[in-house]
């Protein structure tokens, strides 16, 4: 059976960023368009299965982060409810009924070294917003 594009793609992406981490740590951000799990939007019951919010992404995803990568947010905030992304539909960013689909995710090497990841709402211009994390470096 043929894997859907974004499944493909992703099974490529996450085997390029295994061989980059042998080489040195790294850090992995961006719009994985992707909800991972139900904690990541605000209505998950009625948004299974759709687009962001599948088995197959979701699954995937998982099994990423299981390759030794860690979602620097959900590290530091486990059971925190904040989105990145909001419909221009029904005033969903002001009534916040949105999705967390944007990631920083770090490498092994980086776990402990995270002192702060954020996501910041009130940073208004687009239907996304700004993430960001703060990372420990010794050399300074």
């Amino acid at each position: 059976m043929k894997l859907p594009d974004k499944i493909e793609f992703n099974q490529k992406f996450a085997k390029y960023c295994r061989k980059l981490n042998k080489k040195k740590p790294i850090v992995i951000t961006g719009d994985f368009n992707v909800a991972h799990q139900e904690i990541d939007l605000a209505n998950p019951k009625e948004n299974e299965g759709n687009a962001m919010f599948t088995h197959q992404e979701r699954d995937w995803f998982g099994r990423f982060l299981k390759t030794g990568f860690y979602d620097s947010f959900r590290l530091l905030h486990p059971a925190t409810r904040k989105y990145t992304w909001w419909t221009w539909r029904a005033n969903a960013r002001k009534r916040n009924i949105g999705w967390r689909i944007d990631y920083i995710l770090i490498s092994q090497d980086l776990k402990n070294k995270i002192q702060n990841a954020g996501i910041l709402t009130e940073i208004l211009g687009s239907d996304h917003c700004p993430i960001g994390i703060e990372i420990k470096n010794k050399e300074l």
